[in-house]
């Protein structure tokens, strides 16, 4: 059901690749919300995924941008705020690699030029993006910016490996960036921790299907999925929010404040 939450605002969208994708499904609501949007990614996932579908559905441009360039970030900026004719109101920062896991490396035995890279494209180029929009102002007063985060910033998964040191970081940047742009510019930045949801990227960490099945064990309301999360960003994106900033929200049932629940109790005692 859609309540107009975001007419009238333009945004960008980082991450969308395929349906699976909060990214994606966040775009939608967007859009269902009354927004305008810009959609992009890097050249090679355009390659690989499906986002002129998407594209097509939302009828938004597709503008490449590698997020550690940031020539192509500020080029992404530009030329949104030409297509929309006048500055953002929101971003979705969706965007996390881990080359360490991709390539089986275990957190006691980093490569660490991975590491640097992993580091840059999952938590240092929310940083870039900020810094070119806030060089370029290419956003409103009271735009809101939202980075996906995940609990490991806090907790130890051991699968998740340099992961969540990167998510760590990102979580640090939305609190610094947003104390500067908020006393610039009153833009608002903060972060969603997610419930693992089984994205294409998700699914590629060991043991996903596991602790997914765990983390809605161990959850009062079960585990949020990607349409809900969407929901969220929607209402974080909205004027109904005005005043959150520099907060890592946790959207996952409540498995971020449950020390154990009581299936998980029963299926140890079994």
């Amino acid at each position: 059901m859609a309540h107009n939450l975001l007419k009238g605002k333009k945004g960008i969208i980082f991450g969308a690749l395929d349906e699976k994708s909060i990214a994606w499904r966040t775009a939608l609501r967007c859009v269902e919300e009354g927004a305008e949007i810009v959609l992009t990614n890097a050249p090679i996932a355009l390659r690989m995924g499906e986002i002129n579908k998407l594209a097509e559905t939302c009828k938004a441009p597709v503008i490449p941008a590698d997020v550690t360039n940031m020539d192509d970030l500020a080029n992404l900026f530009n030329k949104s705020m030409e297509h929309f004719g006048g500055k953002i109101d929101f971003v979705l920062h969706s965007v996390a690699m881990g080359m360490n896991i991709r390539k089986g490396r275990s957190y006691t035995d980093l490569d660490y030029d991975f590491n640097h890279k992993t580091f840059d494209i999952s938590a240092m180029s929310l940083h870039r993006v900020l810094q070119t929009a806030y060089k370029l102002d290419a956003l409103n007063e009271w735009a809101s910016v939202i980075a996906l985060s995940y609990i490991a910033a806090q907790r130890v998964f051991p699968d998740y490996g340099e992961m969540a040191d990167a998510k760590a970081l990102l979580e640090s940047i939305a609190r610094s960036f947003g104390y500067h742009y908020g006393t610039a510019k009153k833009v608002r930045v903060n972060t969603i921790s997610q419930s693992p949801v089984k994205t294409t990227a998700g699914g590629g960490v060991k043991g996903f299907d596991g602790f997914m099945t765990y983390a809605d064990a161990m959850s009062p309301l079960g585990n949020a999925t990607a349409d809900e999360c969407a929901n969220y960003a929607v209402a974080m994106f909205s004027d109904l929010t005005k005043m959150v900033t520099m907060q890592n929200l946790f959207h996952d049932g409540g498995f971020s404040f449950t020390g154990v629940s009581k299936p998980v109790i029963d299926q140890m005692e079994k």
